[in-house]
């Protein structure tokens, strides 16, 4: 501040200063520089650390001295006191102490960033690096890339889709044209060691004919993060990942109506059940960064439990989860730790998903998915839960497989229940498709299956699925609870299904080798429980639009409770037995639309015979030669 404002004086009268001035100037100073320094005291610049200075704290910076400027004016325009600076002097130090002030702190954060490194930098080489999108991401990458030396990167050229764009700089880097120039001969002198997206906002269909054309490149790739985790400020620009295909399939970012759901869960006590699996845990995740008062992880299985546990505690809610090893179908414990924790908000994750492994034992899919659900539900109801959300799926839907039938046979009671209990617990579920990346599902299957050199086995050439990625399912799993009044069935948009041989394809060359010359695609044929296509609603369900464009909802005439109450007591006494025919004919009668997969036995025995005929109370009705 000193230097600034004697050099404000020399300028102002050419290095000349004239004697009566030359006196006057201690007298300035001991007013003057104790009241730049208050104004920079009440903009907080004390509080900045100089060699993380950014461009808010310039703002600010150049706030306080205009303040100091103005009032250093005020008073000498006021004449409160004849030691004044001339005007010439008070606008030449307000520009020097700017650049001054601005000097010092850039100077401390390129010592910090650049300097610190430059040792090992010389010692290794940065790597040379292409960045695909000069848009914000791209900008915001390049400069951490230039103020992180340590990560061995060094941006050198970018390439943008935007042709007003071309043969100009960014941070002194040249935007040298559209991505295909990749491709181009001439461009291999750039030796570049390696190309970033910088594309979050892109569509699907651009991501991928610019992971198609890095391959013909060779160069290896990876990508910034999508554009929802930055918007959730989960990770920084430069927090670099390979490329998955989530990002290929991607979808447009959905925009959550928080603060709906925030009313829901802030201060309140929510339980998960299934908390270890892969929609139960991102629920985990996604509650408490919503401030819950209590959140309740229900899970049998130990291992899962302990997982999302530690990663909740390592993301600051130590304080707010309690964690439950526990049976959902064990009633005593189920109602103790409602009675204990007096939940308000109920998600069921819970269940058996896996379509090929229930196919052959039904009775474990039966009593988790259906008699489990309708006793926890019950119980809910009893303890004054005030929602209750059932994940559901869209196998519920004209099921061939057992896990879709039992699924929607809870659908079935949890419908039937509101709607014999209105103004209590306010039942609803929430059907949606495949999610990328569970387990069990099919994309960790064909990356092993990649990993140990193929084939990559596919269903069928047709096949196709809706995919959604788990934190948008989930996301939008809450913006339904929060919207439900109660006997709805939520379905969420999924977009456009996708051919899993296409899926295929695709992983096949994000691992770097070629579909069909590297790595064989063999079709094995549709499995027990399968599908080729998924369907999205019943003939008999009205489909209405919900407040977010993203969910609808369906309204269907709830049956009796007392002839759903009837059915489940049908199957309390089956579901233990290994006949896996007995137990699918039954769940035919309770869920009607459904088409099981029988044994060629069991076919053979029913003829044209209808299954309500049968009776399923004796396993000789069936005739079996052949147990299945």
């Amino acid at each position: 501040m000193l230097a600034s404002l004697l050099m404000a004086y020399a300028v102002r009268f050419d290095f000349n200063v004239p004697p009566d001035h030359l006196r006057v100037i201690p007298f300035v100073v001991l007013w003057i520089i104790p009241f730049k320094l208050a104004w920079l005291f009440v903009f907080r610049q004390q509080l900045i650390l100089p060699s993380a200075f950014g461009i808010p704290d310039l703002s600010r910076l150049i706030y306080s001295t205009i303040a100091a400027t103005a009032s250093i004016s005020l008073v000498k325009w006021s004449a409160v006191t004849p030691y004044c600076p001339p005007t010439g002097v008070v606008f030449i130090d307000l520009l020097f102490s700017i650049v001054s002030l601005v000097a010092i702190r850039l100077i401390l954060r390129v010592r910090r960033h650049g300097l610190r490194t430059w040792d090992s930098s010389k010692a290794n080489p940065p790597r040379r690096v292409g960045i695909i999108g000069a848009g914000e991401a791209g900008m915001i990458l390049a400069a951490d890339l230039r103020g992180k030396r340590g990560l061995g990167l060094e941006p050198v050229a970018f390439f943008d889709d935007d042709s007003t764009k071309w043969n100009s700089t960014v941070h002194g880097i040249p935007i040298l044209g559209a991505p295909e120039l990749l491709t181009d001969v001439a461009f291999a002198r750039m030796h570049l060691d390696e190309v970033i997206i910088s594309l979050p906002s892109a569509s699907a269909q651009r991501r991928r004919s610019i992971v198609t054309l890095l391959q013909r490149t060779g160069l290896p790739f990876r990508t910034v993060p999508s554009l929802s985790e930055l918007a959730l400020g989960k990770v920084q620009v430069s927090q670099l990942r390979t490329v998955e295909i989530h990002d290929l399939l991607g979808r447009p970012p959905i925009q959550l109506e928080t603060e709906n759901i925030r009313s829901l869960i802030r201060d309140q006590v929510v339980m998960v059940t299934g908390a270890g699996g892969s929609i139960g845990s991102e629920l985990c995740r996604q509650i408490a960064n919503f401030n819950p008062a209590l959140l309740i992880l229900v899970e049998r299985s130990e291992v899962q439990m302990f997982a999302i546990e530690q990663e909740l505690i390592r993301a600051g809610h130590t304080g707010r989860i309690k964690p439950l090893v526990a049976d959902l179908l064990d009633v005593k414990r189920m109602t103790s730790a409602l009675v204990q924790f007096q939940p308000k908000v109920v998600f069921h994750a819970a269940a058996h998903k896996h379509v090929p492994l229930m196919e052959s034992q039904p009775g474990e899919a039966i009593r988790n998915n259906a008699l489990g659900t309708a006793q926890f539900a019950e119980l809910a109801m009893k303890h004054d839960v005030e929602r209750f959300v059932l994940i559901s799926t869209d196998k519920a839907i004209n099921p061939t497989s057992v896990m879709g039938a039992t699924k929607r046979l809870a659908e079935m009671f949890l419908q039937s229940l509101h709607a014999a209990n209105p103004g209590r617990t306010k039942l609803m579920a929430v059907r949606f498709g495949n999610v990328l990346g569970s387990s069990g599902s099919v994309i960790p299957v064909f990356k092993e299956q990649i990993a140990q050199g193929g084939p990559v086995t596919v269903t069928d050439p047709e096949m196709t699925r809706y995919f959604m990625t788990i934190p948008e399912a989930v996301g939008l799993v809450l913006q339904s609870a929060a919207q439900g009044d109660g006997g709805e069935i939520f379905l969420l948009d999924m977009g456009k299904p996708v051919k899993i041989l296409d899926l295929a394809r695709q992983l096949i060359i994000l691992s770097g080798l070629e579909p069909d010359k590297d790595i064989r695609i063999e079709f094995v044929g549709l499995r027990p429980g399968e599908k080729l296509f998924e369907e999205l609603n019943y003939e008999q369900e009205s489909l209405i639009p919900t407040p977010h464009p993203k969910i609808r909802k369906f309204s269907a005439q709830a049956a009796p409770i007392s002839e759903i109450r009837r059915i489940l007591q049908e199957f309390a006494g089956i579901v233990y037995e290994t006949d896996a025919d007995r137990c699918k004919l039954l769940l035919k009668r309770a869920v009607p639309e459904y088409t099981p997969s029988l044994s060629p036995a069991a076919r053979r025995a029913l003829g044209n015979a209808t299954v309500s005929s049968v009776d399923l109370n004796k396993p000789q009705a069936l005739s079996l030669g052949e147990r299945s």
